[in-house]
């Protein structure tokens, strides 16, 4: 038995709820790893804190109110759940359509390319091209991707281009350009577009701002912690420059 199995195994191994052999070999393992005795012990302690808290019963009006609470969610539920299946009935047909498109503006995707965005910063793994030549960075997304994602120098505007790396949304790989302006990144995001009448999109999110549009049959995403009058500034000389 290895650590890894400890962990898996740690809370039924500490309640007790694994078979006899799973047990046996289990404690036999702990016995001998000081580590995971360390982690059975910490689990263990954590588990008497718990039990040893205070227990107070909640009030009769509080009960009644959560029950309350709990049977009208429950019957919103069954609402719109037969609410979406009456609509999914009557206009199948579309209804694919709309969905490709209307995923593009979805609060989940917005909430991926911005988690994106952070774990570049944070895993030091920006780029998988650095460098400020679009010439470079454009032909390093050749065979990645079954797209071409356009690459401008933004350098003149005080946006220069620092490189490139291939990144993942939906299940999907898309392309990453990296840009900065002074100690800020700018995270550009772009996949060819399902919808070419989409709207712009303007969002902040956990302190990020967040920029969408689509040109010329592509979809971009710019993502930043710079302030909101210079990541406009960067979408506007983005989208007037050529490709």
């Amino acid at each position: 038995m290895m650590c890894d199995d400890v962990a898996r195994d740690l809370e039924p191994y500490i309640d007790r709820e694994l078979d006899a052999d799973s047990n046996a070999a289990t404690r036999s393992h702990v016995n001998a790893c000081a580590s995971c005795r360390q982690r059975v012990a910490e689990r263990e302690a954590l588990g008497r804190l718990v039990r040893s808290a205070p227990y107070r019963l909640a009030s009769d009006r509080l009960r009644a109110r959560v029950v309350t609470q709990v049977q009208r969610r429950r019957s919103l539920h069954h609402l719109l759940a037969w609410a979406a299946a009456a609509v999914l009935i009557v206009s199948v047909g579309a209804a694919m359509t709309f969905v490709r498109s209307a995923t593009i503006g979805s609060d989940a995707l917005v909430e991926d390319l911005v988690d994106s965005h952070v774990r570049s910063l944070l895993a030091e793994h920006l780029f998988d091209v650095q460098s400020t030549d679009q010439h470079t960075v454009k032909p390093w997304f050749l065979g990645k991707l079954d797209f071409s994602p356009p690459v401008i120098d933004l350098a003149p505007a005080g946006f220069p281009l620092v490189g490139g790396r291939l990144d993942y949304v939906s299940g999907r790989p898309i392309a990453a350009l990296i840009y900065q302006r002074q100690k800020h990144t700018i995270n550009v995001f772009v996949w060819p577009a399902l919808n070419r009448a989409s709207a712009p999109t303007e969002r902040a999110i956990r302190g990020f701002n967040v920029r969408h549009w689509v040109h010329d049959g592509m979809s971009f995403w710019a993502v930043s912690d710079l302030n909101e009058a210079e990541l406009n500034e960067f979408v506007r000389a983005y989208q007037m420059s050529p490709a």
